[in-house]
């Protein structure tokens, strides 16, 4: 085998092995799960992460996780906490402390501090016998048979099925708490993924320039308007009504047709009913329209009257696209 076909063979061995491992969790999940989540949702207090080595590098996703949907939670690493950061968790928080082998010399010192001050424990772990199993209030089990790593040494499989687990508890108490898109975007305001839920397409007609003429106006003074405005289009408006669009692409085509353009104008080269938007939409619904229509320029309306134009550009600008 050459060392390309054993890197394909590797990769998809390694796939297979956590994806198996990651199916079988959904057998594991139990009343003491649901119960765990319960107690999270009805708690006055954070959720503060804990575990060492790889397990806390999971223990900081499922914190960020669980502050953008909706639960206040902080991360502890288990060496720190033994060392002086005890002090950060308060008393109506709840502690979830991540470890594979539920063992390891850190997590015996750290359980029983933990449970002396009196705070509920939750353990996300392979093994429910262990001593952080034994000690837990609530026992997560994110049991796996094997590591993807030939040796079965380095943290693969058991720390994908940590994370899933925590992303399992993430979407749960988001769905008892309700958590709606409008939820998200309070906590994502400078994010792409914020932006398409709380961006409008006023926000964006606002820092263009508005781009129209009349369907009287003369041709050359359609092409001053466009080149002016440089959104590569004008709108066509009557009564503050828009009745038609010109683009670049309508004047290279005019050119093409016609020698001497003297006495034509914008209704004669408009193309009527263009597509429009209503200035309060969503911005990600005017990116769509462009999207299914192939336009990059879309003209926005309100109460029937012309707004100004959402540009290709702007989306992409604010990360939209």
């Amino acid at each position: 085998m050459n060392q390309e076909s054993r890197i394909i063979s590797v990769a998809k061995e390694t796939i297979v092995t956590e994806s198996k491992a990651i199916l079988h969790l959904a057998d594991l999940v139990d009343e003491e799960f649901a119960q765990a989540v319960d107690y999270i949702y009805k708690s006055d207090g954070r959720v503060i992460i804990t575990g060492i080595g790889k397990s806390a590098n999971i223990a900081t996703k499922i914190v960020a996780t669980l502050n953008s949907t909706g639960t206040p939670a902080i991360f502890m690493h288990a060496a720190d906490a033994i060392h002086g950061d005890l002090g950060t968790i308060l008393q109506s928080d709840t502690v979830i402390c991540i470890s594979k082998s539920g063992n390891t010399p850190e997590i015996k010192v750290l359980v029983p501090l933990i449970k002396t001050r009196g705070n509920k424990l939750i353990a996300i772990t392979s093994n429910k016998e262990s001593f952080l199993g034994q000690q837990a209030d609530y026992v997560l089990h994110a049991y796996v048979e094997k590591e993807a790593c030939p040796n079965n040494l380095a943290p693969t499989t058991s720390t994908t099925a940590q994370l899933v687990i925590g992303d399992a508890l993430a979407m749960c108490l988001l769905d008892i708490r309700g958590f709606s898109s409008k939820d998200f975007a309070k906590f994502h305001p400078g994010g792409s993924l914020g932006k398409k839920l709380y961006l409008r397409v006023s926000d964006l007609t606002s820092l263009n320039e508005q781009p129209q003429v009349h369907p009287d106006t003369d041709v050359r003074r359609v092409i001053v308007e466009i080149s002016e405005k440089m959104l590569g289009v004008t709108a066509v408006v009557k009564d503050d009504k828009i009745v038609g669009i010109i683009t670049d692409g309508d004047l290279r085509r005019m050119l093409t047709k016609v020698e001497n353009f003297k006495g034509l104008t914008a209704k004669d080269i408009m193309t009527k009913n263009p597509k429009k938007i209503n200035n309060d939409a969503m911005a990600i619904e005017a990116m769509e329209l462009m999207d299914k229509h192939g336009i990059t320029q879309i003209l926005a309306e309100k109460n029937g009257k012309y707004c100004g134009v959402v540009h290709i550009h702007n989306l992409t600008k604010e990360g939209i696209i």
